[in-house]
């Protein structure tokens, strides 16, 4: 006797059915995504001016940035896994909230503790804020080339985020005051905010899902590790203990987190999930291309305003080039290409134009123009990053189950985050040795003693420390070009969320089989 679906058939058929204000929702948590991003480097504007207003030391100017950066990469697996259990309507806005009220206690700080402990507030939130926005959009776009309009702007977004922190924290402490790069977020939180509210519906809890407390506290302190061991790596050296021994104690976790991950009950970050060779290169792509993009940010924002002179904002609006091919590139990518090629092509391409544009930036000298020696890599290096960041946000979220949704989001901000660290700590390293060393090589250690080398000297040396830099670089991204070339699957994906749709799809045919027969 025919009575109707079933429940199961039911709650399938809807699931596969496209949320009507799916494209609001994109703008929501692009918003979100956006202010988590140029977090990291909008106060880096803004840093010499609140030096002076609060009186903190240059030594401890490094703790308003790695305050940030501490905080959001320990906690992005946890922050990932509690919208996984809680769901992610919830965890997106206490991320937005809590973020924004971080934002407001730093821009009124009156004391460097204060402004400190607002940044780690930020990331802490971050942390949460971040993963919640890609599984809302892994797990309200499913038809493919839908996916791929909205992986395009969200990868735009990652992408040119921080470059949009340097164009909008220099238009904001240059015209109004360096604690509107705190309180900017107030706007970008509470529209956010907003539109969870208004857009996203309420994800049922997992009921009796438990966390990994064992996982939480392993893969968190080695997070901490691998953050502080970079950071600390930046500001001072690789041969000191706190830099050696932290690295070395966040590796040692990482290897007893993954142990443990295979043998816990509910683990906080399933081995199916990593396991799977396309996700598995989205996340190490991401991971190279944080660490070699912040070659890019780093010694270019230096030379344009030490060498060439430029002023915040001028510095700033240089990389617009750069953000418009973000833009292009990871539309393109995501729409046309990736349907049709996979991302093994894509992000092997995008990571070679960025080799190639650290490699033309290498020509640069003490007398060289904005228009003849850095527009072009410029442009060259924003098409690399969105061939390269667009499809590994894609492909790193694609065939993941619903309730994994979230963990894989934050694997895939952890890998940037980590990347990150470590690109900024080498390429400082490298860069300080190379001044230094081409300082020793230039003058006797006579003239050293007795005098301060020439400004011209001096001048020569900082571009040989952003040409070295670049160089190595470049060498992230070929390295990243063969590695995940090999590792990525040839040809397209399988069509996004057949994985994930797995069970719904099964429980769905089952139902439909039980319900014909």
């Amino acid at each position: 006797m025919n009575s109707g679906p079933t429940p199961d058939l039911r709650a399938a058929r809807a699931s596969a059915t496209p949320d009507p204000r799916r494209w609001l929702i994109l703008g929501t948590v692009g918003l979100a995504q956006l202010m988590v991003v140029l977090d990291a480097t909008i106060v880096n504007i803004a840093l010499p001016s609140a030096q002076r207003a609060l009186g903190f030391t240059t030594v401890d100017r490094q703790w308003v940035v790695t305050a940030y950066a501490l905080a959001f990469g320990s906690l992005l697996l946890v922050g990932g896994r509690l919208g996984d259990l809680i769901g992610r309507k919830i965890t997106f806005l206490a991320g937005a909230l809590g973020f924004a009220a971080a934002s407001a206690a730093g821009g009124a700080a009156t004391s460097f503790g204060m402004l400190v402990a607002a940044r780690a507030a930020q990331g802490a939130f971050g942390a949460l804020l971040a993963p919640a926005a890609l599984s809302i959009l892994s797990t309200t776009f499913s038809d493919p080339r839908e996916r791929g309009k909205a992986f395009g702007v969200y990868g735009a977004i990652v992408g040119a985020g921080g470059a949009i922190g340097l164009v909008l924290g220099g238009i904001l402490t240059e015209y109004l005051s360096w604690r509107w790069c705190l309180y900017v977020n107030l706007i970008f939180a509470g529209l956010a905010g907003t539109g969870a509210v208004t857009l996203l519906r309420r994800q049922a809890s997992r009921g009796r899902s438990r966390v990994d407390l064992p996982g939480v506290a392993i893969v968190s302190a080695s997070m901490f590790c691998l953050v502080y061991g970079f950071s600390n790596a930046a500001s001072h050296n690789w041969h000191t203990p706190s830099t050696y021994g932290f690295l070395a104690a966040g590796v040692a976790l990482l290897a007893v987190f993954a142990f443990w991950q295979a043998r816990a009950a509910s683990p906080l970050l399933p081995p199916r999930v990593v396991a799977d060779r396309n996700r598995g290169g989205a996340y190490l792509a991401v991971l190279i291309a944080g660490a070699g993009m912040s070659g890019v940010f780093l010694f270019l924002t230096y030379y344009l305003q030490q060498t060439l002179g430029y002023s915040p904002v001028v510095s700033g609006a240089a990389f617009l080039p750069m953000i418009a091919m973000v833009v292009v590139s990871a539309s393109l990518s995501n729409v046309v290409l990736l349907p049709r090629l996979g991302p093994r092509p894509l992000v092997t391409a995008g990571m070679l134009l960025a080799a190639g544009s650290l490699v033309w930036l290498t020509r640069i000298g003490a007398g060289s123009g904005y228009a003849t020696a850095v527009l072009g890599p410029l442009m060259a290096a924003g098409l690399g990053f969105g061939f390269t960041i667009a499809p590994s946000m894609n492909t790193g979220t694609s065939g993941v189950p619903p309730q994994d949704a979230g963990v894989a989001s934050a694997t895939l901000s952890t890998g940037q985050q980590i990347g990150g660290s470590i690109g900024t700590s080498l390429l400082n390293t490298i860069f300080a040795s190379s001044v230094a060393g081409y300082l020793t090589s230039h003058l006797s250690p006579a003239t050293l003693v007795h005098r301060h080398p020439a400004p011209a000297l001096t001048e020569m040396s900082l571009i040989h420390g952003y040409t070295t830099g670049f160089w190595v670089a470049a060498a992230i991204f070929g390295a990243g070009a063969i590695i995940c070339g090999t590792l990525f699957r040839s040809g397209p994906l399988r069509a996004p969320g057949s994985a994930a749709a797995a069970p719904a799809g099964a429980a769905a045919q089952q139902a439909a089989t039980a319900h014909a027969g």
